[in-house]
């Protein structure tokens, strides 16, 4: 709590010191009921309320590091706003943005206390990582319904665990298998059995998700992975150990998914699901030809149609997240998202590969957005309170390299 931000030069106050180690266990529990969202307002929304609300009247402070992300974040909701003032039949409109405004605010509290103690990230990696093992677990008992009423675990035949669409589901798992991935890679073969084990729950559970659009971020993101590892790690013995272990880790996960595909329902599912475009996606006002229509008619809508109208037009909700920033926030809006887009991984590419205490979880949390940009063409990314984490995390690890560049520079 800023109060709680502690510049090194003050004495030791034991007080102040418990109030951080409570508040950083309370971003740490926030994390984890992240993975817990099947019913809406979640005690994620509820939580992170009451945080938020005391860290900002403790004086947490919101840097020159920070402010971009907060008027991205603010521009790209005054357009939602001005969405509302279009639409005929305002019923939901407003509560679609109260959330809106506060996942953005989600994002910069995020940022806001990463810069405050960069300790904090391992923190919520881990919690990540529980929570999203818990849901995994659920999600797979639930599909191999290995408890009565464990199908409320599953949608449509596809595991979704303790969220409300396997869609976001998967994507979520993503993230905490990459941290995973990368304590496997980096960490010593003693503690290599709880890394493995815990990724093989977490890859099952995006196998079991069914979303083309998850196992498409998982792949895309587990080479990227070992990529930048490669990049960044020059020695030829840390090389052997990445190449090593990356083939038994794939060799592994192959045989867990051969094992699942012995279930009749789970292959005959894959292999209707793997199909690269679905009956839904072609058709006549299928997925693709919405994006066109809803694109013209964005173009002619400078204020947007307003949140979910889309959606009642046409029976289906955008599915693309840039045409979504068209339709509900307007063309100020998208402007502001493609921005935020950018200008993330632009801040987050440049400190990539310096050598930092925050530099791994910078480096999982780009490669991971990196990849939803890319399956945000195909699926709708508003909404998703992991990916407001990833803002966060990456705008927070931006402002602790501009910290420590300045303080590099003071002392030159």
């Amino acid at each position: 709590m800023s109060a709680v931000v502690d510049s090194g030069h003050r004495p030791f106050n034991p007080q102040l010191a418990a109030v951080r180690i409570i508040g950083s266990a309370m971003v740490a529990f926030g994390v984890f009921l992240s993975g817990f969202v099947i019913s809406e307002p979640a005690p994620y929304e509820l939580m992170l309320v009451v945080q938020i609300a005391i860290w900002f009247l403790l004086g947490l402070k919101i840097s020159r590091a920070v402010a971009p992300l907060l008027i991205l974040l603010l521009v790209f909701n005054i357009g939602g706003m001005l969405s509302l003032t279009v639409m005929a039949d305002m019923s939901g409109g407003p509560m679609y943005i109260a959330v809106s405004l506060f996942l953005a605010l989600t994002s910069v509290f995020y940022a806001a206390i990463i810069e405050d103690g960069h300790q904090r990230l391992k923190l919520i990696f881990q919690a990540w990582v529980a929570g999203a093992t818990i849901t995994s677990i659920l999600g797979i008992l639930g599909y191999f319904h290995a408890f009565p009423g464990a199908e409320v675990f599953t949608l449509y035949d596809r595991a979704k665990g303790a969220f409300q669409d396997p869609n976001v589901f998967g994507p979520y798992l993503v993230a905490p298998a990459l941290y995973l991935m990368y304590r496997l890679l980096s960490d010593s073969l003693a503690r290599s059995p709880l890394y493995v084990a815990g990724l093989l729950v977490l890859v099952l559970g995006i196998f079991l998700s069914f979303s083309r659009a998850a196992w498409g971020l998982f792949l895309f993101s587990a080479l990227a992975l070992v990529i930048v590892m490669l990049l960044k790690e020059r020695t030829a013995a840390f090389r052997l150990k990445i190449f090593t272990l990356s083939i038994a880790a794939v060799l592994l996960l192959m045989l867990a998914i051969g094992g699942a595909m012995q279930s009749k329902k789970v292959s005959d599912l894959f292999l209707n699901r793997a199909k690269l475009v679905q009956e839904y996606d072609g058709a006549r006002l299928g997925r693709f030809e919405r994006h066109k229509i809803g694109f013209l008619m964005a173009m002619e809508r400078p204020l947007g149609l307003g949140p979910m109208v889309l959606g009642k037009m046409f029976g289906e909700d955008e599915h693309n997240v840039w045409l979504k920033s068209l339709t509900t926030y307007g063309w100020l809006g998208f402007v502001a998202y493609v921005t935020l887009i950018w200008a993330t991984l632009i801040i987050g590419f440049r400190a990539l590969l310096r050598e930092r205490p925050w530099q791994p979880y910078l480096m999982i949390a780009w490669i991971v957005l990196a990849g939803h940009a890319l399956i945000g063409n195909v699926i709708d990314l508003d909404h998703w309170r992991h990916m407001y984490l990833l803002f966060g995390v990456i705008w927070g690890c931006h402002a602790l390299e501009w910290r420590f560049q300045r303080e590099k520079h003071r002392l030159a």
